[in-house]
């Protein structure tokens, strides 16, 4: 007969920011994947005012892995409960609950709760789940503080913009061309070179230096995760200094008045290296303004010649 163990961690951080500041990074979860290092795409399945449910794609012990999570929201009690729907062997369920406890001088306790069973008394399956949880849970809880204290409203450094392109050629064309990343050196004339690897089936390892209007070279590594035909997202995990994070989403769609490719940034500025980067004198706000140009710019250029790609194969 099979044996169950449930088994339970806890972590928890003071970070000098209003309980509220903080229950919204963790109640928002599409900007997890910049904000948070482990995590890489997030795609909602149900959304309601207090209840959603997600996919979630994220390292776990230095590998990509998913699932999918339900989740209920409690903003007035600070809480976030969530639970994954199903655990494979020798996992048979986790979740948890995020709390967020007032302190005195305008401070939070932010506590993460993970519990999980396990279909095994094997103390290397336990250890290992233990491991990861330990090493994800702190980076998640430094990654709040780092947004919250950052001296600046959290809409200022944590920010979300869109391009559209149309498409004379098939939305699927356009899809393989950015699926093709390793073949962008040649394509783009924005990258120099790349570097791609595919250690699981639709999960991509991309290494790639571009350069930009003035010339300068930056090396850019990401984790890709390409979905059937229709998106391809992506984590940065090599980040230019102005940014603490990066996360991305490619979508390829086909509709009455033809074909589409979207390009959606999520971007977590560093206040602390605007001075430095782009200037003396220069904020956050001049920091939006150079994210959105550069990022956008280099967007568009993808965009164009996937574009022209997908009309040459049309024709």
């Amino acid at each position: 007969m099979r044996t169950e163990r449930k088994h339970h961690t806890e972590h928890r951080l003071v970070v000098a920011a209003p309980p509220r500041v903080l229950y919204g990074l963790v109640a928002d979860v599409t900007t997890w994947p910049a904000v948070f290092g482990p995590s890489v795409h997030v795609r909602h399945l149900d959304r309601s005012e207090r209840e959603e449910r997600f996919e979630l794609w994220a390292t776990v012990n230095g590998a990509v892995s998913t699932w999918t999570s339900r989740r209920t929201l409690d903003p007035g009690g600070l809480r976030v409960t969530f639970a994954r729907e199903v655990s494979a062997p020798p996992i048979a369920s986790m979740g948890g609950e995020w709390l967020f406890r007032a302190l005195p001088g305008n401070r939070c306790e932010v506590v993460l709760l993970h519990h999980f069973t396990t279909t095994d008394d094997d103390a290397a399956t336990t250890a290992w789940v233990t491991a990861a949880l330990d090493r994800n849970s702190p980076d998640e809880l430094a990654a709040l503080a780092r947004v919250a204290q950052s001296g600046h409203p959290v809409e200022d450094v944590v920010f979300s913009f869109t391009d559209t392109r149309e498409l004379s050629g098939s939305a699927a064309d356009a899809y393989e061309f950015v699926a093709r990343a390793d073949l962008w050196a040649e394509r783009l004339p924005h990258v120099s070179r790349v570097v791609l690897s595919e250690p699981a089936p639709d999960v991509q390892d991309l290494e790639m230096d571009t350069v930009t209007a003035d010339g300068s070279r930056h090396t850019t590594r990401s984790v890709r995760v390409c979905g059937p035909g229709q998106w391809i997202a992506y984590k940065q995990v090599v980040t230019p200094e102005l940014l603490h994070g990066h996360s991305g989403l490619w979508t390829f769609t086909e509709g009455p008045e033809g074909a589409l490719v979207t390009s959606r940034h999520t971007v977590v500025i560093n206040p602390e290296a605007v001075g430095g980067v782009l200037g003396s004198g220069k904020t956050v706000a001049d920091a939006k303004v150079f994210v959105r140009d550069a990022l956008g710019r280099n967007s568009a250029t993808t965009m164009s010649y996937a574009a022209a790609f997908a009309a040459e194969h049309s024709a």
